[in-house]
């Protein structure tokens, strides 16, 4: 293929697999703000520290339609670990909530069609529940005593404060979070298509249960969004992959990767982490086996098919573009919102710098990567006695800490206990 050749087909391929999920995306978001800003969740929380099942049923049931993204689920569960939840309830949490949401729901129905939307979130509910229970019985429950005063808050502010929050949450705060995995899926994605000949895997002859095992050594440690998912499977089912090796990358790509795996074993212990990526490696080959082998396959195929494969011959609607367009500058509008923030939030600390008494130091933090790790990071260091403020600069990866006395020394044990790697 030359390059020209290449690019014309790269692009096409993008453009057109952004139009067909914008739509959906952009309803999702909107669906996202509303749950964010409505959605009673300190109240909620209470529930993670029941007895076994009670706890992991209640908290995939609160995972399955959060909009919360692989790295996102990190600082939250953590949070709501440290809040009083069981490590079954954590578990249960960590396992539903990245492999879906009700953006990568609607997305996914876009793309993939119904079936898939359907099993997905069934999927996440069910592995979450079981590997909550696992966890339950092969760990002992720990609780503290931390109040999440981020959430409480937010219980406060009134109907036009909420209202705001519904559009700038689901429309700037969630899209900066998965903007990047979402247009890293859309370029491989559009990179496979336009390099692999159609049914490329159907001509390897693989079976498809060792297909499964491939794309899960693969989405293990791989750091992507449940959107970002999607295009890639869609992409992999249109080259001839079985549909249920794609459901194992819906599934085990967002659920797992090596930031989770890590904050897991660190806060939680090494059966908590066993239990935790033995019901998500188990949970995917499962029902990649139940669609492979139990259910009509053109389920699975035809949707993509009908979506992707005459897309060089067809001209896309409006609403598509329309959508790929809004939906571009959504994303752009994300990262320009982001640098003049942290623009501004540095020139304000340096003013507070200069016109303070009190006491300002400053800590390097590895890990913290979206505005939940921000939110939850500020949120529980300003809980110390000795900080009366902390500011977290995301593209510096450091913590402005204000206060009396500072004690680096247990700010810095706080942080890790979070999840993070103070250097």
């Amino acid at each position: 293929m030359e390059v020209k050749e290449f690019i014309i087909s790269f692009l096409q391929d993008f453009v057109n697999i952004l139009g067909e999920m914008s739509p959906y995306l952009l309803l999702g978001f909107f669906f996202a703000g509303l749950l964010y800003a409505f959605m009673p969740r300190n109240k909620i929380e209470r529930y993670f520290s029941q007895n076994s099942f009670k706890s992991s049923f209640y908290a995939a049931m609160f995972g399955v339609p959060l909009p919360l993204c692989s790295c996102g689920v990190i600082p939250t569960g953590t949070a709501l670990y440290r809040n009083g939840a069981s490590k079954g309830g954590t578990v249960s949490f960590l396992i539903s909530t990245p492999q879906t949401g009700v953006d990568s729901i609607l997305a996914t129905f876009s793309l993939l069609g119904l079936p898939f939307a359907i099993i997905r979130p069934v999927a996440a509910l069910i592995t979450g529940i079981t590997g909550g229970v696992i966890t339950s019985k092969f760990t002992s429950a720990e609780e503290s005593s931390i109040v999440n005063s981020e959430e409480a808050n937010r219980e406060n502010k009134t109907i036009k404060q909420k209202v705001f929050d519904v559009f700038h949450y689901g429309f700037v705060e969630f899209i900066q979070d998965i903007s990047k995995w979402l247009v890293v899926g859309l370029v491989l994605a559009a990179i496979i298509s336009a390099l692999i000949p159609n049914n490329f895997f159907e001509l390897l002859n693989l079976p498809p249960i060792l297909q499964m095992l491939m794309i899960l050594v693969v989405s293990i440690p791989l750091y992507i969004c449940a959107t970002g998912t999607i295009p890639l499977a869609a992409i992999l089912i249109l080259k001839g992959i079985s549909p249920g090796a794609a459901f194992v990358l819906l599934m085990a790509g967002p659920a797992t990767n090596a930031a989770t795996i890590t904050m897991i074993g660190k806060v939680m212990g090494k059966k908590a982490l066993f239990s935790y990526l033995g019901t998500i490696i188990a949970g995917a080959l499962l029902f990649g086996m139940i669609i492979d082998y139990a259910l009509p396959i053109e389920w699975f195929t035809s949707i993509a098919n009908s979506h992707l494969y005459h897309h060089h011959n067809e001209t896309i609607g409006w609403l598509q573009i329309s959508s790929g367009i809004l939906m571009a500058a959504l994303i752009i509008n994300g990262y320009v919102q982001r640098h003049l923030s942290l623009k501004k939030n540095k020139s304000q600390n340096i003013n507070k710098i200069n016109n303070t008494v009190m006491e300002v130091k400053t800590i390097k933090v590895d890990g913290m990567t979206c505005n939940h790790c921000k939110a939850n990071v500020e949120t529980n260091l300003e809980k110390l006695s000795f900080i009366d403020k902390a500011e977290v600069n995301l593209a510096e990866k450091s913590v402005t800490l204000q206060g009396d006395n500072i004690d680096v020394a247990k700010a810095k044990e706080l942080v890790e206990s979070l999840g993070y790697k103070p250097l």
